[in-house]
């Protein structure tokens, strides 16, 4: 369970724009859930956005006009007998703010107004939603969440974010004061998140050392790599050649569980053996340290992993990472993490 402050937090390291100025205000307010948290972000970064202009792009129109504009539709000014009434059927590009970023944010102020926010909040994101009247809606469920973002559109990329966990569903537990997050709809989208908060928190507290999500390429005997699966690091902390190759997992389950008997994740541990043996590999004989790092969002078990083992001459520690606690505990238990492995 995470209380709704600290996802404050992740979101805003995983999201490095929440910590300019416009937004820091927010990390002060309290909130009831974390429906509120993300309408507090997108009035705020709605707010921002305006002051800029809302993004336009060209969108093809077809309409019948009695001037020409772009290209002329021969075929369908025929089949409609457009000429008849003094008009051509013409295509052309409108620039318009009717773009399809504005149309899932207006979409998502919609939907939060009829959620369960305080009515403070619903009358800020109505004035907003004045702004979008040349700005049509979008259907929630069949949203297309895959957007190329360019230097244009770029300060919209983290509130399209917010919009997808809006949209997708940050359910509350059943807690009276409604303070704690219970999880995606998707549990694979949260841990997304939490491996780039992690990410993006060493980036910026840690930056006497390299943090990066690297790929490991194979030590192979011959050049034959055909049919590999890449070998994706979430978070590779690196300082002269020490290195720590972290695996970070965001499940419902820290462990798994067959006859009663507790253990490690099978696939997971695999997983990081194989990483740190083939970057220890590629090493060969200079003087180095690589170790591996499977870091678990912890979770209500009774049972959490905290283990340092030491396979074929690498350290690999499995640990969990509490993050229902105040965020000054947390990052001090990611910086233990350096302090351990760095000094």
């Amino acid at each position: 369970m995470i209380p709704v402050q600290n996802v404050y937090y992740m979101l805003a390291y995983a999201f490095q724009v929440l910590n300019e100025n416009g937004y820091k205000d927010i990390a002060a307010e309290q909130f009831n859930n974390v429906r509120e948290l993300c309408a507090a972000i997108l009035t705020r970064g709605v707010s921002l956005q305006l002051k800029r202009g809302l993004g336009k792009e060209y969108i093809p129109q077809t309409e019948s006009l009695s001037s020409l504009r772009g290209k002329i539709d021969i075929s369908e000014s025929m089949k409609t007998q457009s000429m008849l009434r003094k008009q051509l059927v013409c295509t052309y590009d409108d620039f318009t703010v009717n773009s399809y970023m504005n149309r899932i944010l207006k979409s998502t102020m919609e939907l939060l107004i009829r959620s369960d926010i305080s009515k403070p909040r619903k009358k800020e994101l109505r004035k907003l939603l004045i702004f979008f009247s040349d700005v049509d809606s979008v259907d929630v469920h069949d949203i297309n969440w895959r957007l190329q973002y360019n230097r244009n559109n770029q300060s919209y990329r983290m509130l399209i974010s917010t919009c997808y966990l809006v949209i997708k569903g940050l359910l509350q537990s059943n807690t009276t004061d409604g303070s704690k997050l219970m999880d995606f709809l998707d549990e694979q989208r949260m841990c997304r998140l939490y491996e780039r908060f992690i990410l993006e928190y060493y980036r910026k507290e840690h930056p006497e050392i390299k943090a990066s999500a690297s790929q490991i390429p194979w030590q192979l005997d011959d050049d034959f790599d055909s049919m590999l699966p890449v070998m994706q690091t979430d978070i590779m902390l690196s300082k002269g050649n020490t290195m720590l190759i972290i695996d970070a997992k965001y499940y419902g389950h820290t462990t798994q569980n067959q006859y009663g008997v507790n253990s490690i994740h099978s696939g997971n541990l695999y997983q990081i053996f194989t990483y740190v043996k083939n970057k220890d590999a590629a090493y060969g004989d200079q003087p180095h340290t690589v170790s591996g790092m499977l870091l678990y969002a912890q979770t209500d078990e009774i049972v959490q992993p905290n283990h340092v083992y030491h396979m074929s001459g690498n350290k690999i520690t499995v640990r969990t990472l509490d993050l229902n606690q105040p965020f000054s505990q947390i990052a001090a238990q990611l910086d233990s993490i350096v302090v351990s492995h760095f000094e």
